[in-house]
């Protein structure tokens, strides 16, 4: 075999590995440009559709997670309200910001849900409503908000969540909230000005999607070095 030869094996033998790990880049890159889409995607909240309201049960579980099954979802539930909530300094999606009334609606012995009702300011306009009034509400099953706007207090929480809640029931609560639609009590409708909200993406989302788009540059450019390496060896060289 002569020196030309081996020159030629050689040239091939480095083609194919600079080849091989650009392909391997680019690949790389373009899976993590994947997991950003599929990521910003899974967790778009999307405009609930104002469909017959499903009992809440069916879609939903008191100490488990809020599921897709039961995001956004129009429900419906039955209880008495057993505690309101003062929850300052909401903004709705319309921009305003308000303090609002949360309360939690005890719909068996052992199980709770958080129920927004509207704006803490209307709070004494229904007096009728008691602790001993059975109460239908209907209204989107929400996910519960990650960001502290207070802090809690006896009578204030710090967000709608029912995590913050946990110390001071023993009963199953339910995750997420109930932004109420609508209300009866005593076979009458509730007149209350209810919340236009869309809920808040978690903090932490945009975060992990800018860290898979930085991990799509890394490897492109990484792709980029190993391109231009036999090419500025060949600089050197010559």
């Amino acid at each position: 075999m002569n020196l030309t030869t081996n020159r030629f094996f050689k040239l091939l033998a480095q083609t194919v590995a600079v080849l091989s790990l650009v392909t391997i880049f680019i690949s790389l890159g373009l899976w993590q440009l994947d997991r950003a889409r599929d990521l910003k995607s899974s967790l778009t909240v999307s405009k609930p559709e104002l469909v017959a309201p499903v009992a809440l049960a069916t879609v939903a579980k008191p100490l488990e997670s809020l599921g897709e099954k039961g995001l956004n979802t129009n429900v419906i539930a039955i209880g008495n309200y057993v505690a309101n909530y003062k929850v300052p300094n909401q903004r709705d999606s319309n921009g305003s910001i308000s303090d609002w009334e949360g309360a939690l609606l005890q719909i068996n012995p052992t199980d709770a849900i958080l129920v927004l009702r509207g704006l803490w300011s209307d709070r004494l306009k229904n007096p009728e409503i008691a602790m001993s009034t059975k109460v239908s509400v209907s209204g989107i099953l929400t996910p519960a908000q990650y960001d502290d706007r207070a802090i809690n207090a006896p009578g204030v929480i710090s967000r709608l969540d029912s995590s913050v809640l946990v110390s001071t029931t023993d009963l199953n609560l339910y995750d997420g909230f109930i932004n109420a639609l609508d209300e009866i009590a005593n076979s009458s409708q509730v007149d209350r000005q209810r919340i236009p909200f869309t809920p808040t993406i978690n903090a932490r989302i945009p975060g992990l999607y800018w860290q898979h788009l930085s991990y799509v540059v890394i490897w492109w450019l990484m792709a980029g070095v190993v391109l231009y390496l036999p090419l500025y060896q060949r600089r050197v060289r010559a």
